[in-house]
């Protein structure tokens, strides 16, 4: 699977779990976050922003998946997108793209 092809589904997992958030919590948030945060990701993943601006956006969503952990003790979602965000950011450095 080449780097293109990870971040698409970093998107589409990314955006499922806003519409998740959104019609099973009723959280207008999770839906306005998540698409606010996968737009800058299409437009790296198009070629409009360098991939550094994708580096910086995953990192973000790890971050406030890690506070929401800590704040929360609820593990769903934010382990499984805490490690999602690691992995899919470990294969962009890793593959410098």
């Amino acid at each position: 699977m080449n780097s293109s092809m990870i971040l698409w589904v970093y998107i589409a997992m990314l955006l499922a779990g806003g519409m998740v958030g959104f019609i099973k919590a009723g959280s207008k948030v999770s839906i306005i976050a998540s698409s606010i945060l996968a737009v800058p990701l299409v437009a790296v993943n198009l070629g409009y922003l360098p991939i550094q601006v994708a580096w910086a956006v995953i990192g973000v969503v790890g971050v406030i998946f890690a506070f929401r952990l800590v704040k929360s003790r609820k593990p769903m979602p934010a382990i499984p997108m805490i490690i999602a965000s690691a992995a899919v950011l470990t294969l962009l450095i890793v593959r410098g793209r």
